[in-house]
């Protein structure tokens, strides 16, 4: 008996332990798992500094000579009177840079007379040099004269020359 004394112990704590939570009070359910917080988002590099938008295209100077260095761009030595049969050279330097641009020499000749008039179209990316001359194998007359460059139509230099 022994054996079923046991067993009466057991369903008898089965039954009161089941007595108990039928009459306590309920229980609350659980509430629900807090949310995981999203990750946070991944270190990103910080963008490019912006580079400043390229500077547009600008006559920084014109030299005025009789000849022009191998590249035939710049003037070997500038000069500002010249002999009646010399080429002119005018060598425009420009900075800046431009997708396009024009640059026009006009040459004149004492009061306003037109020598020549010529355009040479390009598309700077930094520091260039242009060259325009002006020729007449049976030579120029004395006198005054000035070339006139002109930066997409805009007048932006100047230079006034002799011939004697």
């Amino acid at each position: 008996m022994k054996i079923q004394r046991q067993h009466v112990t057991l369903i008898v704590a089965l039954a009161g332990a089941l007595a108990l939570s039928a009459c306590g009070k309920k229980e609350e359910p659980a509430p629900p798992p807090a949310a995981t917080p999203a990750p946070a988002p991944a270190p990103t590099t910080p963008p490019p500094a912006a580079t400043p938008a390229p500077a547009p295209v600008a006559v920084a100077s014109v030299d005025l000579g009789n000849a022009v260095d191998a590249e035939g761009k710049k003037v070997t030595a500038p000069m500002t009177t010249f002999a009646a049969k010399d080429t002119i050279y005018a060598a425009v330097s420009t900075t800046g840079s431009a997708p396009t641009a024009t640059l026009t020499a006009k040459w004149t000749y004492q009061d306003g007379q037109l020598v020549n008039s010529s355009d040479q179209p390009l598309a700077p990316n930094g520091d260039a040099v242009t060259t325009f001359h002006i020729a007449k194998p049976d030579g120029w007359p004395a006198g005054n004269y000035k070339v006139e460059i002109l930066l997409d139509g805009k007048s932006v230099a100047t230079k006034d020359f002799s011939v004697k």
